[in-house]
């Protein structure tokens, strides 16, 4: 029974690999689409939408049903929105509409470019512009970041997301196709927007919080390993791996660790610590025992990044190939 459903899995990748491998191409070259028709903020819309309301709600209890509420009722839409839509194109066309909504999910371009943003204002020496760009990328305060604090904070970004923005869809398109990947971008997006455990949405967001720790729970940890692969051509990988071990477990949150302390192992690099949120400082563990970093270190924190996107990609694609020549 184990060894079927193992069977059956390896297939539905094997399926599935060569439409998230062209999703990620076309990232790749055109990027996200225009925020008017982006899924993804359309989505953010919706939520703002509710969340006006159920912020109104009076009591711990109405909040946290409301929050329970949209953890569930989201999702579920965007699974069988997206289904609806892979319905409507005739069969020849519908590999096409499932590239293209796969696409939608991912943001390795638009990843590597605000960040390498950051790096070309700290080389050019304009402190105040990073901090701004740098800003776009995080929730932390940083009107008063160092330069090497805004490298820093680049680099974690770029670490994090490489998770939630490009493995974690890409591992859930693999598992359920763009459906699959849809819905992980609603789970992600209500916790950016209301998973917080701050007030207003103590309450409100505790749901979607857990829930998008959970559907984190293996990309991050892929993310970690992918890197640490990657880092493995530059003999990094063992660094990487016991970096992730030691230090991924230590931080608030059960993931986004993981995937930062493999790239501060590949890079070797020190990263977290303390963060000021909301005029709040916050002490955070560190996270490796390397050198502090320099802007020259994002660049290769992208570089690590669309490495370890490609991977995967590639190990899908191989997947794909080994089905087909085994059936030959």
């Amino acid at each position: 029974m184990a060894r079927a459903r193992k069977d059956d899995l390896v297939t539905v990748i094997q399926l599935r690999g060569p439409s998230v491998a062209a999703a990620l191409l076309i990232d790749a070259i055109l990027g996200e689409l225009p925020v008017a028709v982006h899924p993804v903020v359309l989505t953010g819309r919706a939520i703002s939408v509710f969340e006006r309301r159920a912020l109104s709600l009076r009591g711990t209890h109405r909040q946290r049903l409301a929050g329970l509420l949209l953890a569930v009722t989201l999702p579920a839409f965007s699974y069988a929105l997206t289904r609806l839509i892979l319905r409507l194109p005739p069969p020849g066309l519908r590999w096409i509409f499932e590239v293209g909504l796969l696409s939608t999910s991912l943001s390795m371009r638009g990843l590597a470019l605000a960040a390498l943003a950051v790096e070309r204002e700290l080389e050019n020496g304009d402190l105040v512009a990073a901090r701004t760009r740098v800003g776009e990328l995080v929730g932390r305060n940083t009107e008063h970041l160092t330069a090497g604090e805004v490298a820093r904070a680049a680099i974690e970004s770029v670490a994090e997301n490489a998770s939630d923005g490009v493995v974690a869809p890409m591992f859930y398109g693999l598992l359920l196709g763009a459906p699959g990947a849809m819905v992980y971008k609603a789970i992600n997006t209500l916790d950016s927007m209301i998973g917080h455990p701050q007030p207003p949405y103590t309450d409100l967001g505790w749901a979607s919080a857990r829930l998008d720790d959970l559907a984190n729970l293996l990309p991050a940890r892929l993310t970690a390993l992918l890197a640490a692969a990657v880092a493995g051509f530059a003999g990094e990988a063992g660094a990487a791996l016991s970096s992730a071990r030691r230090y991924g477990p230590l931080t608030r949150s059960p993931n986004a660790g993981w995937p930062e302390a493999a790239f501060a192992g590949a890079l070797g690099l020190a990263l977290g610590g303390a963060n000021v949120y909301g005029g709040i400082l916050r002490e955070g563990p560190v996270l490796g025992n390397g050198r502090s970093p320099e802007p020259a270190d994002i660049r290769r924190a992208v570089r690590l990044m669309r490495r370890a996107c490609l991977l995967l990609t590639a190990l899908a694609l191989a997947a794909t190939f080994f089905r087909g020549s085994s059936g030959g």
